[in-house]
C-alpha cells in the first residue's frame, strides 16, 4: 500500500558559505523518515548581483515553495530571521515553524548599537578602508562578527539590511505552531532571545539543548532530530 509523501521540510541555513556541516543532520532527519530539503541561500551558498533586503529573501522563498500546499520550515540563525518574516506574510503556507538559535530579536543596548554603526561604516566605506589592514582588523573586532571577514561588499550591505529589518519584525503576530530549539551556551543569539521568542509566539514550545552553543544541529545532532521527529510521531505528515 502506497503512503502519501510526507510534508517537505525546507531548511534555511544561517550565515555560512558552505553546506558541508549540514550533511549529518540531513541524514539523521531522513533516517527518521522525514523529508528535508536544504536550500541554498542567495548571497551565501548561491549568488546574487546586488544587496538584498529581507523582502527579497521572503519573495525568493515563496518562489521556492509556491507549488507546495504546506511546508515545514526550519530556520537556523539568519535562516530563522527569514523564516519568521516568511511566516508573517505567508502563514497559510506553513504547517509548522522550527527555529534553531534564530536571529531576529532586535537589541538596542550599547554594544549592539556600536556593532550596527560599524556594519554601516563597513558597508559605506567598502574597498577603501578594507585595503588598510590595521583599520580592517579593528573594525572586525568592534563588530564582533567573524562572518564579515568573508563577506564581499554586496553581502556586507545585505547583512546591514537584515539587521535593520529586525526593528520591524513582530514575532507576536506569528500564529503558526512553532518549535524553538536553542543551545543553552549560545553566545551569538543568547538564550534570552529564545525565551523572548517563546513568550511572543503564542503557539510555541521551547526546547533547550544543554552544553550546546549556536549550532546544536551540528554538535547534538540526534537530540535535535529527536525533538523535531517527535512533533510528528502521531501525525500523518
Amino acid at each position: 500500500m502506497n503512503r502519501e509523501p510526507r510534508t517537505k521540510i525546507y531548511i534555511l541555513h544561517g550565515w555560512s558559505y558552505s553546506l558541508e556541516k549540514w550533511q549529518l543532520f540531513m541524514s539523521a532527519l531522513k533516517n527518521n523518515k522525514l523529508n528535508p530539503l536544504l536550500l541554498k541561500i542567495p548571497g551565501l551558498t548561491d549568488e546574487i548581483e546586488s544587496p538584498w533586503t529581507i523582502e527579497n529573501y521572503v519573495d525568493w522563498l515563496f518562489d521556492k515553495v509556491k507549488n507546495e500546499k504546506k511546508i515545514i520550515l526550519i530556520g537556523h540563525s539568519n535562516g530563522g530571521r527569514i523564516a519568521m518574516n516568511f511566516a508573517l506574510k505567508y502563514q497559510n503556507k506553513i504547517e509548522k515553524l522550527i527555529l534553531i538559535d534564530s536571529a531576529g530579536i532586535y537589541h538596542n543596548d550599547l554594544p549592539v548599537r556600536i556593532k550596527r554603526k560599524v556594519f554601516k561604516l563597513l558597508a559605506k566605506t567598502g574597498r577603501k578602508i578594507f585595503s588598510f589592514v590595521p583599520a580592517r582588523k579593528f573594525l572586525y573586532m568592534l563588530a564582533g562578527e567573524s562572518d564579515y571577514k568573508k563577506a564581499n561588499e554586496i553581502m556586507r550591505k545585505t547583512m546591514t539590511n537584515l539587521i535593520e529589518s529586525d526593528k520591524t519584525l513582530e514575532p507576536d503576530r506569528i500564529i503558526n505552531s512553532a518549535i524553538i530549539i536553542w543551545g543553552r551556551k549560545d553566545s551569538i543569539t543568547p538564550l534570552s532571545d529564545a525565551r523572548e521568542l517563546n513568550r511572543q509566539i503564542a503557539n510555541s514550545k521551547l526546547y533547550i539543548v544543554n552544553n550546546a552553543r549556536h549550532s546544536p544541529q551540528f554538535t547534538h545532532v540526534q537530540e535535535v532530530v529527536d525533538i523535531i521527529a517527535k512533533q510528528f510521531n502521531n501525525e500523518a505528515i
